[in-house]
C-alpha cells in the first residue's frame, strides 16, 4: 500500500495554486439526459469521444489539476489506443474516480435517500487504483423539505456511509473526497441551506472522526451556501459567500487540507462569481478550490453537439471556462499545503 506521503503528494498536487477540479464523472443516466437534449447518441462510443475531448483539450493542465472519472471512463482507451487515466496524466492531471453507485431511497422516509456502494468496495479500489485512479469521491445528497427534512436519520446514515468510503480509500492508497450535498432545488431560504449545512457537515465530520479517518490526507466537496432555485429571495453574491464562509469556519476542521467546491446546477457564469467572492475574502484556513461539473462541461458540450468538426471549438469553450475558475483562485484565500 502507497505510504501517508504518498497520499499527501497527490493532495498537494489536487491543490495547486490556480488550479481546480474537472468532474466528468456523470452516471450513464445523467450523461444520458444531457445527450438527449442536444440530440446525441447516449451510445458507449460517444460517451468515448465526448470524454477523450475533455481530456485531450490543449494546456487543460494548466487550470486544471484533477479529473473524476466514471467507471466506464476509467476503462476506456483514445482513438489512439491511449488509456483515459495516462491521458490525464500525460497533462500533469491527477486521474480519479466516483466510486458510488448512486442514490437509493430510504425506507420510510419519504422523499429521503441513502448512497449505495459499499457492498464490494474494499475490492473495487484495489481495482481502480491498478487502472491508474489515485483519488476517489463519494456523493451524499441532502434535500431540504420545509423544516420536516432532512430528518437526523437521513443526515446519520449518509454521513456513517461517507466515513467508511473514506477510510476504505486511505486503507487502498487514495484519496478521498467526501462530498455531503446540500441541494439547491425548493424554496428555502439561505438561513435555512446555511442551518442545514452546518449541521450536515458537523455530523459528517463526527462520522469521520469515529471512523478514523485522517484528515490531512482527504478533502472535503460541498456546495455554496444558496438560497434554494425557487425561492422568491434570491441571496446576492456577497451574501452567498459570507454565509457560506461563516457555515465553513464553524464546522470544518482546519487540519482538512482543502475545500473544492461543486456548482449543484448554478450556471458556468453564477459558478464563477460566487467561486470569486468566496475566494475574494480569503482569510480561510484550507486551500479553496472547485470541483465542477456542468459548470465546466456545458459551454464545451453545447459546442460540441456531437460533432467531430466540433472538436476544436468545443476544447476552446472549456479551456476559457477553466481559466475563468482558475483566476477565481486568488492568492489570498490559498495557504500552503
Amino acid at each position: 500500500m502507497p505510504s501517508s506521503s504518498a497520499l499527501s503528494a497527490t493532495v498537494q498536487a489536487m491543490l495547486t495554486p490556480g488550479k481546480g477540479l474537472l468532474a466528468a464523472d456523470e452516471s450513464l443516466p445523467t450523461i444520458g439526459r444531457r445527450f438527449e437534449a442536444l440530440a446525441i447518441p447516449s451510445t458507449e462510443e460517444n460517451r468515448r469521444a465526448y470524454r477523450e475531448l475533455l481530456f485531450t483539450t490543449p494546456g487543460l493542465g494548466e487550470t486544471i489539476s484533477g479529473a473524476i472519472l466514471f467507471d466506464e471512463t476509467l476503462r476506456q482507451k483514445t482513438s489512439r489506443g491511449v488509456p483515459m487515466p495516462e491521458v490525464l496524466a500525460r497533462q500533469g492531471i491527477v486521474p480519479g474516480i466516483k466510486v458510488d453507485k448512486g442514490t437509493v431511497a430510504l425506507p420510510r422516509l419519504e422523499g429521503e435517500k441513502i448512497t449505495a456502494g459499499l457492498d464490494g468496495l474494499r475490492d473495487r479500489l484495489t481495482e481502480y487504483r491498478a487502472l491508474g485512479a489515485r483519488f476517489t469521491k463519494w456523493r451524499a445528497v441532502i434535500a431540504i423539505t420545509g423544516l420536516e427534512r432532512p430528518t437526523r436519520m437521513c443526515i446519520d446514515d449518509n454521513a456513517r456511509a461517507l466515513a467508511l468510503f473514506a477510510v476504505l480509500s486511505q486503507e487502498a492508497g487514495l484519496v478521498p473526497i467526501v462530498e455531503p450535498e446540500v441541494l439547491m432545488e425548493g424554496d428555502h431560504s439561505l438561513a435555512r441551506c446555511a442551518e442545514v449545512t452546518e449541521l450536515v457537515l458537523l455530523r459528517v465530520f463526527d462520522a469521520l472522526a469515529a471512523h478514523r479517518v485522517v484528515l490531512e490526507e482527504m478533502l472535503l466537496k460541498t456546495g455554496m451556501v444558496l438560497s434554494g432555485d425557487k425561492c422568491p429571495e434570491q441571496a446576492g453574491v456577497s451574501a452567498v459567500a459570507e454565509a457560506t464562509l461563516r457555515c465553513l469556519r464553524r464546522t470544518v476542521p482546519a487540519a482538512v487540507p482543502g475545500i473544492v467546491f461543486l456548482s449543484g446546477g448554478q450556471s458556468a457564469d453564477v459558478a464563477t462569481q460566487h467561486l470569486d467572492a468566496i475566494c475574494r475574502a480569503g482569510n480561510a484556513p484550507w486551500t479553496l478550490s472547485f470541483s465542477f461539473g456542468r459548470a465546466l462541461q456545458s459551454p464545451a458540450l453545447d459546442a460540441w453537439q456531437g460533432s467531430p468538426a466540433n472538436v476544436a471549438a468545443a476544447q476552446a469553450a472549456l479551456q476559457a471556462c477553466a481559466k475563468r475558475n482558475g483566476a477565481a483562485l486568488h492568492a489570498g484565500a490559498r495557504r500552503e499545503v
